[in-house]
Parts: C-alpha cells; sequence; structure tokens
C-alpha cells in the first residue's frame, strides 16, 4: 500500500544504519536495511544525511547501493539542489533518523513500529474556543 502523503525521511549513516565504526564501515545494524527497503517499496523518500563526505561518503553510498538502498538524494533535499553558502544546509524532512536524536538510537525494530503506525498530527482548530480544549 503506498501512502498518500509519501514522508521526506532523513537517515544517518554511522551508528544508524551501521554500528559507528567511523572512518571505517561498521557492521550494518540488524533490519536498517530491510526496514529502509519496506520504506522505499511503500514510496517514502530516503535522504542519507551524514556527516561523511569526500571519498568517505563514496563509500557509504557504495555500501547502501550494494545493499539495494538507493537514496533519493544525499547531503541535500532533491538530487539537483547546489550548495552555496547562502543557503542554510539544513534538511527538509517529515523524520529523522539518527543515533544522536534525545535518548539515542531507539534500534530499527522501534523505529519500523512508530513510522508504519505513525499517523501525521491533525491540524488544530483556530479560534478562540480552541484554546480551552
Amino acid at each position: 500500500m503506498i501512502p498518500t502523503n509519501p514522508l521526506i525521511i532523513a537517515v544517518d549513516f554511522d551508528g544508524t544504519i551501521v554500528e559507528d565504526a567511523y572512518p571505517k564501515i561498521g557492521e550494518e545494524i540488524i533490519f536498517a536495511f530491510d526496514t529502509l527497503k519496506r520504506l522505499q517499496s511503500q514510496g517514502h523518500r530516503l535522504i542519507l544525511w551524514t556527516y561523511r563526505h569526500g571519498k568517505r561518503l563514496d563509500e557509504a553510498v557504495a555500501f547502501c547501493k550494494e545493499n539495494n538502498v538507493e537514496f533519493y538524494a544525499v547531503n541535500k533535499n532533491f538530487p539537483e539542489e547546489e550548495y552555496d553558502e547562502k543557503h542554510s544546509r539544513k534538511i527538509h524532512a517529515d523524520l529523522f533518523i539518527d543515533d544522536r536524536n534525545v535518548g539515542g538510537f531507539l534500534g530499527w525494530t522501534e523505529i519500523h513500529k512508530a513510522i508504519f503506525n505513525y499517523e501525521p498530527p491533525k491540524k488544530k482548530k483556530k479560534g478562540f474556543f480552541s484554546f480551552f480544549k
């Protein structure tokens, strides 16, 4: 089933997809690629959002590709985006999966549950009386 509103999900690499062994590539964290592939198959857009750059970034992208995950974009909002210093490096995403979250990395089992049971927040009604609800 493809969601009516696909999510844009930014995913970190070291400590999230693989165990943190930077600058090397650590072992895959269990269920990482399974969950990422399922998200993609349901129409969600995945962005690899990592500290890595240059050769180390190329290695991470290649590792993911070897595991059948190709990202919509890498360290940018969309593939064609050109970075210049006048613009923010902040990624626009609905969700961020990162080992540096408050409380640490939940693990892919918990992330899978959270995303596949995800419901977008309901818009609150505006007006004076909505304050009292």
